[in-house]
């Protein structure tokens, strides 16, 4: 199996665990101790983590499929837009310190991106 499909699958399947042990704290742990308004947040970074590392695994299928299209830029931007809006939704819940809300958006414009690279390479398939 290509290196590149491998290394796919697995952040998909690692970040998807991920996105169920924070999905479980935050359903289990997290009720008590924050506001409503801020629960809601960490769903949303839990699903747009969840969204997004299905979309690491269908790169990984795509490429599978499609040996010759070239798809890295979508899962750096993937991986890096978890990083910045899931992860930032985390810890802006969990130490309500307003920098990480002030970046989230910088994560969704990642998300954006790596879906039109994900779109511009399709297209470019003969």
């Amino acid at each position: 199996m290509d290196s590149q499909i491998r290394k796919q699958l697995v952040s998909g399947a690692t970040l998807l665990f991920l996105a169920v042990l924070f999905g479980a704290f935050g359903a289990h742990g997290l009720k008590q101790f924050v506001s409503p308004e801020k629960l809601i947040t960490f769903e949303t970074g839990v699903r747009y983590q969840f969204y997004h590392s299905f979309g690491i695994i269908l790169l990984a299928l795509t490429k599978k499929s499609f040996p010759e299209i070239k798809l890295n830029s979508s899962f750096i931007c993937f991986v890096l837009g978890i990083i910045f809006f899931s992860l930032n939704c985390y810890l802006y819940v969990l130490t309500d310190i307003k920098f990480f809300a002030m970046i989230i958006p910088i994560g969704g414009l990642l998300f954006m991106t790596g879906w039109m690279f994900f779109a511009w390479n399709a297209l470019r398939l003969r």
